[in-house]
C-alpha cells in the first residue's frame, strides 16, 4: 500500500474554486481500481509558533494499492480533464509517494 501526499499550491483567493472541482472528482477517483482513500485537506489556521502555515494550499491524502494503480490514476481521462480545469488556479504541485517502513 502506498500513501500519496500531494500539496497543490493555489493562487490567493482561488482555493475554494479548486476545492469545489476536487469535491466533484472524489467519487470518480474512489471508484478507480486500487484506490483506498482520496481526501482533500486544508491548513488548520492555528496560531502556534511551531506550525507551518499554508493558507493557499490543498493537500491530497491518498492510499493506492500499488504504483501501477497510481500511475493508471494519473493517466485517467477524468484526471486530465481535472488538471486542465484547475491549471489557471494552480501555482505548483508537490507529490510525495510514501511507503511503510515495516
Amino acid at each position: 500500500m502506498l500513501t500519496v501526499v500531494a500539496e497543490i499550491c493555489i493562487k490567493p483567493g482561488r482555493r475554494n474554486a479548486v476545492l469545489d472541482a476536487i469535491a466533484s472528482l472524489i467519487p470518480t477517483v474512489l471508484a478507480e481500481e486500487g484506490c483506498h482513500q482520496y481526501d482533500a485537506l486544508v491548513d488548520h489556521q492555528a496560531q502556534v509558533p511551531w506550525k507551518h502555515n499554508s493558507p493557499d494550499s490543498i493537500f491530497m491524502l491518498e492510499q493506492w494499492e500499488s504504483l501501477r494503480h497510481l500511475e493508471q490514476h494519473q493517466q485517467m481521462p477524468h484526471m486530465e480533464a481535472h488538471r486542465e480545469k484547475i491549471k489557471a488556479d494552480v501555482v505548483d504541485v508537490k507529490i510525495l509517494v510514501l511507503e511503510p517502513t515495516a
